[in-house]
């Protein structure tokens, strides 16, 4: 599965056919993506492959770890290595042919916005759950 950014400069290939996918509802990802979440998925390092671009991508990290990789030509945000793990966060939004995808987690649904209406399926988290149970429910199909 591919995924690019706006203008096509960024590219990027996953190795996992169909990730479970999650919803952020924090503020900051409201801000990021200028809507209710951002939704996106944790993907294994070695599943993960750029193709092209990564010369085009610029970074902002805030003092507590929140990273926005993104496309310096169109602004479009890119995949980017989850902190020190070995994975990769991956905008949902970039993948390309991607067939049918589940959104199976939803994070700091007690930051969303007021207009935001929740879907009654999935796991939801008033914050957010450590990393590794973040990523068991991820896993868990």
């Amino acid at each position: 599965m591919r995924g690019r950014c706006l203008c096509g400069r960024v590219v990027f290939e996953l190795g996992e056919t169909r990730p479970r996918l999650y919803q952020c509802h924090c503020t900051l990802c409201q801000k990021q993506g200028g809507s209710t979440s951002n939704t996106a998925a944790i993907i294994r390092a070695e599943h993960f492959r750029w193709i092209a671009g990564q010369e085009v991508i610029s970074s902002w990290i805030k003092d507590t770890g929140f990273r926005s990789d993104f496309c310096s030509s169109c602004g479009s945000p890119v995949p980017n290595p989850l902190r020190n793990t070995p994975y990769y966060w991956v905008p949902a939004g970039l993948l390309e042919e991607a067939g049918p995808l589940e959104v199976g987690v939803h994070v700091f649904v007690g930051s969303k916005a007021h207009w935001d209406v929740l879907p009654p399926t999935g796991t939801q988290y008033e914050t957010s759950p450590g990393l590794l149970e973040f990523i068991r429910q991820l896993q868990s199909q």
